[in-house]
């Protein structure tokens, strides 16, 4: 006979699966480049240099499981690096600052928090449940964590959306078979950069105050092809080792991402064509004779320069003989008139 399943466990059960398929689900996170610079801001202000990181609120609005994060304040926060269990939020703080943004913002409402990470943290299912409880009553999307990345050689989007699901675990140490435990944990939600008209005209103006003007356009473009190949390797090196755990059995296979990889795979060009790797190699000889004699003029530019500066050093100082005779010259006259001084004087004397 099959093991019958005790009654509470089973209700149990039911009960969670119920709350969690009335519970609507988060389908993306929306982050604006507001929310960005902010947090960046605070994590400058506050824990650069060290090993701590920067804790905010996000505030935005939600429509039928969308996210869309517009605005964010930081928080006081800190936890001690020795006992990760221990850390305090400012509960007044964020309060009042919920309260002053209600009188500018009043369509604004807490949709989750932020944090520097860059990883999720044994603290940060502790601050959703604080979060939790400053989120509108008629709100019925739960609020979302979203780990920022201000590490500047990020390559990619350097935002992380999660939200919390409940699981039941049945083998819990220490009790019977029949006992269940509900645990909770993040779960990957997918995240978006966007921005309105306004953010966007803000950011291109932004761009170019911050802009470097020692790197040329053509290292900037050789700089972005490098991050686009490096993304692609990565790209290429997940979907091999999703396909190797599949052929292995670790994985079972989703017909909807092997589906994908067959598409991007027919996209591929046949780079076996003869006239396409003539013209390729046509196109790179006559691209390194371009950089080589650019190199060429600029070393004979360079050159040119250096001999020009040279001539005109030695016009406006000269070659060094000139001072020297001008100085002997003097000399000589000063001693002329010092002897011609003596003579003067021994004559007065003899008379």
């Amino acid at each position: 006979m099959p093991p019958q399943l005790d009654t509470t466990t089973q209700a149990a059960e039911d009960a969670i699966v119920g709350s969690s398929s009335s519970q609507p689900d988060v389908k993306d996170v929306t982050i604006h480049p507001l929310v960005l610079l902010s947090a960046t801001d605070h994590y400058h202000r506050v824990a650069r240099g060290t090993r701590k990181r920067a804790v905010g609120v996000l505030l935005g609005s939600t429509s039928r499981g969308s996210v869309d994060a517009t605005n964010s304040f930081a928080v006081p926060f800190e936890e001690d690096s020795k006992n990760s269990s221990v850390f305090y939020l400012d509960h007044n703080y964020l309060e009042n600052m919920l309260a002053m943004f209600r009188k500018v913002h009043a369509k604004e409402r807490v949709v989750g928090f932020y944090s520097t990470g860059p990883q999720i943290r044994s603290n940060d299912l502790r601050i959703y449940e604080l979060v939790k409880r400053f989120v509108a009553k008629g709100s019925v999307t739960p609020p979302v964590f979203v780990i920022i990345d201000v590490r500047p050689g990020r390559e990619s989007i350097p935002t992380t959306a999660y939200r919390v699901v409940e699981e039941v675990d049945s083998n819990v140490p220490g009790s019977g078979a029949s006992s269940a435990e509900v645990r909770k944990s993040f779960a990957h939600v997918p995240s978006l950069i966007g921005a309105m008209e306004a953010e966007e005209v803000g950011v291109e103006h932004l761009l170019r105050d911050i802009n470097d003007p020692t790197v040329s356009t053509v290292a900037n473009l050789v700089k972005a092809k490098l991050s686009g190949l490096s993304t692609l390797t990565e790209k290429l090196v997940e979907m091999k080792d999703y396909l190797t755990a599949v052929s292995e059995g670790k994985m079972k296979a989703n017909p909807e991402i092997i589906a994908n990889m067959q598409a991007i795979v027919n996209l591929l060009p046949n780079l076996n064509v003869e006239e396409l790797v003539r013209s390729m190699l046509v196109k790179n000889n006559d691209m390194y004779m371009v950089i080589y004699l650019s190199a060429l003029i600029r070393c004979v530019i360079a050159l040119h320069d250096l001999v020009v500066n040279k001539i005109a050093y030695n016009n406006e100082i000269g070659d060094g003989l000139g001072e020297e005779e001008v100085v002997v010259k003097d000399k000589k006259k000063d001693n002329s008139d010092g002897g011609e001084k003596k003579d003067e004087e021994g004559d007065s004397k003899k008379k």
